[in-house]
């Protein structure tokens, strides 16, 4: 999977974002700061290979939901057949920017987490702000939004959407990324 990613990267660069796929130890720091045993609905955002959703399967609790939306053709190819037998797991080939209309779909009434590998910093920054705009009315009151990125660049305009933004950093990772834990008041 790893040449299909850097195939994907240079071909696509704007909608992958990165030349390598994320470490295992940046999936766990993504994670760490779900509530799994009081989480129902999980929502991922740009999965890619899955590296996250192997997270997010592992420790959520019997009958959570989870809902992975994948723009990437060959991303949600791989994706669909990884996760064609897993209970609750529901992989769509789309924009994140009609999350809601996903989410009604798969009959999720919100979500508790939303899980981003999206690129914020190469997107255009209408899609970029309507997706936060989407993520944040999909979000329960303290549910979580938890992103990653490769600067700090994007911070402001996430904080204008979660004023309340814990920023911690993995250098594990090549590049070395920030994680972005928000929580919606």
């Amino acid at each position: 999977m790893y040449l299909s990613f850097v195939s994907q990267y240079l071909v696509k660069p704007r909608t992958v974002g990165a030349i390598s796929p994320s470490s295992k130890y940046l999936a766990s720091k993504m994670v760490q700061d779900i509530d799994f045993s009081a989480s129902s609905y999980i929502v991922e955002l740009g999965a890619g290979t899955g590296i996250f959703t192997d997270q997010l399967i592992e420790k959520r609790k019997k009958g959570t939901v989870l809902l992975v939306i994948e723009y990437n053709a060959a991303f949600y190819k791989h994706l669909k057949e990884k996760y064609q037998d897993v209970e609750h797991c529901y992989v769509v080939h789309g924009s994140a920017e009609k999350l809601s209309f996903y989410m009604e779909q798969y009959h999720l009434p919100y979500a508790d987490a939303v899980v981003s590998g999206l690129p914020f910093a190469s997107l255009p920054k209408e899609m970029a702000t309507q997706i936060l705009a989407v993520v944040q009315e999909s979000l329960r009151d303290k549910g979580k939004f938890i992103t990653f990125q490769y600067t700090n660049m994007k911070k402001r305009m996430i904080e204008d959407f979660f004023p309340k933004v814990k920023v911690t950093r993995e250098f594990r990772n090549l590049p070395p990324a920030y994680v972005f834990c928000c929580m919606k008041k």
